[in-house]
């Protein structure tokens, strides 16, 4: 096609979702490095895309002000703007009506999403790019690719920031990360698999992070648990992450930052999500379910089947391969 100057994309949501459409403008921006790139995005999630070098600016869907009668009348002068930057090239990755309906009416003469896109948004698009269902995340955004000409990349690549870290915490000594939080009935880690963790990781350091309460006793934790739930911004908690000696995680959006920070150092633990569709994206990650674990690039269909929670003592065992790990990294 024909090289655009100005391209949107359109992924508001969520936080795992948008990292794995970085991908994607890491490949626009490698192969069409002069193309100007916004984001439509939601404001939660903007410090990681603005700080990708492929990414000029942000559009912001500040979608809690649109709620009610009054946000009707909003959203609809918000709409208005979205014509006003003049894209030559609208990208969906969304794949709803409310998305497919912004990419068009941002006046982008090309609109491109994917064929299995929901609610009858396949009709806004000029370009329908072909997608399995059973295909990663991050696999069926970059499927838009082939539509533009573009070669999909060896490895997805992410160019996530630096982060820094929140006021009072020490990158010394080491430590594991467990983030235990998860939206979804049944995904998030009850405090005893949690403790079970930190003491198998014993006596090593035990930092917990992300969105949530632990719901137990400060005096019934091990004692080499740190508890940063909610004391974290976005930017933050990828500092936290990039400087893990490992990262433990529910099947989450965190849990999809951490592989993307550092892949060979992060083990998804899957209750019952398929972690071929929803999992780490890379190969050198690892994935418990069931009671096993195995990298990334060994998983095959059994892996889909529906999962069973952890025991404590399976739980003790990830954490004494955290301890492991931890020890490998120290020399």
């Amino acid at each position: 096609m024909k090289r655009p100057k100005r391209i949107l994309l359109v992924k508001p949501s969520s936080l795992g979702d948008v990292i794995h459409a970085l991908p994607v403008v890491s490949a626009i921006h490698n192969h069409w490095p002069e193309a100007e790139v916004r984001w439509l995005v939601n404001p939660a999630w903007r410090s990681l895309v603005e700080h990708h070098p492929g990414v000029s600016g942000t559009v912001l869907f500040p979608r809690e002000k649109f709620r009610g009668v009054g946000g009707w009348i909003r959203s609809i002068a918000w709409m208005r703007t979205l014509s006003d930057w003049k894209p030559d090239l609208a990208i969906d990755l969304q794949g709803l009506l409310r998305s497919a309906l912004f990419a068009r009416l941002s006046g982008a003469p090309c609109v491109v999403g994917l064929y299995d896109a929901r609610e009858g948004a396949r009709l806004f698009y000029n370009k329908r790019a072909l997608v399995s269902s059973a295909d990663h995340a991050v696999n069926r955004y970059l499927s838009v690719l082939d539509l533009l000409g573009i070669p999909r990349p060896a490895s997805p690549e992410f160019m996530l920031p630096e982060g820094n870290h929140p006021r009072g915490f020490s990158s010394s000594p080491s430590y594991v990360v467990i983030h235990p939080y998860a939206r979804g009935e049944g995904k998030s880690l009850a405090p005893d698999l949690i403790h079970a963790i930190a003491l198998g990781a014993a006596p090593h350091r035990v930092v917990i992070v992300g969105r949530g309460l632990l719901q137990d006793g400060q005096n019934d934790r091990p004692k080499n648990i740190e508890d940063w739930s909610n004391r974290t911004d976005l930017l933050e908690l990828t500092a936290i992450l990039r400087g893990a000696s490992f990262i433990i995680s529910s099947d989450s959006g965190p849990m999809h930052l951490a592989t993307a920070l550092r892949p060979e150092r992060t083990l998804a633990i899957h209750l019952w999500s398929d972690p071929l569709k929803v999992g780490p994206c890379m190969g050198e990650s690892l994935v418990w379910k069931n009671g096993r674990i195995s990298g990334v690039k060994d998983l095959d269909d059994s892996w889909r089947a529906a999962g069973k929670a952890p025991t404590t003592m399976e739980m003790r065992e990830l954490g004494r391969m955290a301890k492991r790990k931890t020890m490998e990294s120290e020399g």
